[in-house]
C-alpha cells in the first residue's frame, strides 16, 4: 500500500510487513528467529538482490556467509525477514545475472518484496559506510539486529541516517511544466528539480531556495502544496514531492549542476516523448509520479531513462 496522501503509485512506498521495532531490542527473540527454519533472508550487495521474474530471491540460513551482518526487517504473520549484506563473491556465486538494482527492481516486485528490499538497501548501505564512532574513532558494532551501531568505547549510539530531499513540480501560469538535465546526464534526460533540505531548514524554505538556484525561478510560497514522500536509499535520502506555481518563467540555470532547463506544455511533452527526443524518470522514482500527476494520464514508458 502506499504511505501517500495523494500520490498513490509510489513503488518504494509499499509494505506489507509490520517492523516489529520493539523486538530489535529482544536479543532473544533475535537469536531465536534467526535461527528459526521458516526465517526468510534478503542478501543484498552495493543496492541489489537476486529477483526471479518479478519476485526476491529468498536465503535459508544454512545458505548465508558465516558472520554475516543481518538486520531484522520485520514480520509477515509467523514469518520473520532478515536482511544480509554480502560480498562480490558471494554475488558471483549465487546467479549474478539475477541480481538487480533497487532502481530496476523496484517496479517488479510486489508490495511485501519492494518494502522488505528498500529497507534491507537502506540498510546495507549505511552499514556499509558508517562504520566508526564519529566522536571518538573507535570502529562500531552492530547493535538493536542492525538498527544502530554502538561503540564499545564511548558506549554512544549511532542511528541509520536519512537525508530529507525536496522534489518539485514546478508549472507556470500556463500549466507548462519544468524539466530540467543534470550536467550528468545525455542530452534528452530530463526530470523536475531537486535539492537536499539543509541544517535548521524547513522543507517548504527549501523547495524555494533550490528551485532558484538551479534555474532562476521563483515560486509562489502560497502556491507550494506537499504530495508525498518515498525513501530513495541510494544512499539515504528521504524524497519530498512538492508541486509549486512559478511566479516568474525566465531561465537561468547554474550551469553546474543543472545545464539547461526549459516549459514544456503537454503536446511537446508528447511529441517528443514518441519522437525518443525526451527521456523522462522511470515509474519508480518519485519524479515520474509527480509528472505524469500534472499529464494527466500515462506516460511512454518507452522513453523512461535508467
Amino acid at each position: 500500500m502506499s504511505h501517500s496522501p495523494i500520490l498513490a503509485d509510489l513503488l518504494l512506498s509499499r509494505s506489507t510487513t509490520d517492523r516489529c521495532a520493539e523486538l530489535r531490542k529482544n536479543p532473544e527473540w533475535i537469536a531465536g528467529a534467526l535461527k528459526d527454519p521458516s526465517t526468510l533472508f534478503i542478501c543484498v550487495s552495493n543496492s541489489s538482490a537476486p529477483v526471479n521474474e518479478s519476485e526476491l530471491r529468498f536465503f535459508a540460513l544454512e545458505e548465508i556467509p558465516q558472520d554475516s551482518l543481518t538486520y531484522f526487517l520485520g514480520r509477515e504473520g509467523d514469518v520473520a525477514f532478515f536482511g544480509v549484506s554480502v560480498n562480490t563473491d558471494f554475488v558471483s556465486a549465487h546467479d549474478p545475472d539475477s541480481w538487480l538494482n533497487l532502481r530496476v527492481s523496484g517496479s517488479l516486485l510486489s508490495d511485501r518484496d519492494a518494502g522488505l528490499l528498500v529497507a534491507a538497501v537502506a540498510l546495507d548501505n549505511w552499514n556499509f559506510t558508517h562504520t566508526h564512532c564519529p566522536r571518538c574513532g573507535t570502529h562500531t558494532v552492530p547493535n538493536e539486529a542492525g538498527w544502530t551501531r554502538r561503540c564499545p568505547t564511548d558506549e554512544s549510539i549511532h542511528f541509520p541516517r536519512t537525508d530529507p530531499a525536496v522534489i518539485v513540480l514546478v508549472s507556470d501560469p500556463d500549466d507548462r511544466v519544468l524539466l530540467a538535465r543534470q550536467s550528468r546526464w545525455p542530452e534528452g534526460w530530463v526530470s523536475v528539480l531537486a535539492g537536499f533540505v539543509e541544517a535548521g531548514e524547513p522543507a517548504e524554505t527549501a523547495v524555494i531556495r533550490e528551485i532558484f538556484e538551479e534555474s532562476g525561478i521563483r515560486v509562489d510560497p502560497q502556491s507550494i502544496e506537499y504530495l508525498g514522500s518515498q525513501p530513495w536509499p541510494f544512499p539515504n535520502s528521504l524524497m519530498l514531492g512538492y508541486q509549486a506555481r512559478a511566479l516568474n518563467t525566465d531561465i537561468c540555470v547554474d550551469g553546474e549542476e543543472i545545464v539547461e532547463a526549459h516549459w514544456y506544455d503537454r503536446d511537446q511533452v508528447r511529441e517528443l516523448c514518441e519522437t525518443q527526443k525526451l527521456h523522462l524518470p522511470p515509474p519508480v522514482s518519485i519524479a515520474h509520479q509527480l509528472i505524469t500527476r500534472w499529464y494527466g494520464e500515462k506516460l511512454p514508458s518507452n522513453t523512461s531513462f535508467r
